[in-house]
């Protein structure tokens, strides 16, 4: 990345930092606490190592599904390269770029790579839409909470559904080798629609091998999928619980479950704050005083700076590369237009 991107990604965590740091001051001079009993400590951990290993085992049922041989440990790697990546880009843009890397240069062809990459963001959307099914009918009486999680997870599984059918209807057209009118009026000319051209061909071959999928680890890879979902919920209720105090499981539940993917709008690397806005505003009245700052610490560890550091270790390098060869190739498109 450019110093200008390294720059923003570095004032996006001393925001994160920052605000997390401003929390738990002031709620610890109020009187909160800030540790933990250890067997809260091991029911979140034991979440995060369910949550890592449902999702290792997602990616690899999907290759399975469709005749792709991927071993677990790349599988891994993957994903933590996905969640390095994320955590350092805006808008999570960083994911896929690292995941794609990852794979290639495991051995993994093209085209499958973009097979085994639309499997696992079809199958996170899907169970997403499962995931609120199943909490919506369970706390039904959960009042705004429950109308704002269903808005925020709703309108990202339609983006990620809306986007794969976007790009399978347009890669079955003929668009031609020159950018149609419609392409020019919104910058996606020259350069830009030859690279769009080469994306509609990996799409062609993507769905070609989509459409001898195996179904029945198609079903294993979406119960996994379903599971880390279920796993990472139950990060907050495992430390709330964990230490003893008694509070209502719905908020617990939703707010973390909409903070987590509603993060994914916010432009700035990690969040830059919001997450942490977000879970004092909705959350310290339900939890009180007396843990409040244990818990934001705790679960922002436990959800966000755990993968970070999961990731940097096992895929760091990697994903910092992907990100890199990224800019670039934006950089060049920029240069090449103007």
């Amino acid at each position: 990345m450019t110093w200008k991107r390294w720059t923003f990604t570095a004032i996006s965590f001393a925001l994160v930092v920052g605000v997390s740091i401003y929390f738990i001051l002031h709620w610890w001079h109020a009187g909160s606490a800030v540790s933990l009993p250890w067997h809260a400590h091991l029911l979140a951990l034991g979440a995060v190592i369910i949550e890592l290993l449902t999702r290792t085992w997602k990616i690899t049922f999907s290759a399975k599904a469709a005749e792709i041989e991927l071993d677990f440990r790349t599988a891994m790697r993957t994903i933590l390269a996905g969640d390095f990546g994320a955590s350092i880009t805006p808008a999570r843009s960083g994911a896929e770029p690292a995941r794609y890397l990852v794979l290639k240069e495991s051995g993994v062809a093209a085209s499958n790579v973009l097979v085994v990459l639309y499997a696992e963001i079809f199958l996170e959307a899907c169970s997403l839409a499962t995931v609120v099914l199943v909490i919506a009918i369970m706390f039904r009486h959960a009042g705004i909470v429950l109308g704002a999680l269903v808005g925020v997870v709703g309108a990202y599984a339609a983006f990620v559904v809306g986007v794969a059918a976007f790009g399978v209807l347009m890669a079955r057209r003929h668009v031609g080798d020159a950018a149609p009118r419609w392409a020019r009026r919104i910058g996606l000319g020259g350069r830009r629609w030859d690279l769009i051209q080469r994306w509609f061909a990996q799409i062609r071959t993507t769905v070609d091998s989509v459409k001898r999928i195996h179904l029945r680890w198609a079903g294993v890879a979406y119960v996994m999928s379903v599971l880390h979902i279920a796993a990472r919920l139950c990060v907050l209720p495992a430390l709330i619980l964990g230490a003893g105090m008694h509070v209502a499981l719905a908020p617990l539940t939703l707010w973390p479950l909409g903070l987590l993917y509603g993060a994914t709008l916010v432009p700035a690397p990690g969040g830059g704050g919001a997450v942490e806005l977000g879970f004092a505003a909705a959350l310290s009245g339900v939890i009180g005083k007396s843990l409040f700052a244990a818990a934001l610490l705790w679960w922002r560890f436990y959800t966000f700076y755990i993968y970070v550091i999961f990731g940097a270790l096992a895929a760091g390098g990697i994903a910092i590369r992907a990100v890199r060869k990224q800019n670039e190739m934006e950089d060049e498109l920029v240069e090449v237009e103007a």
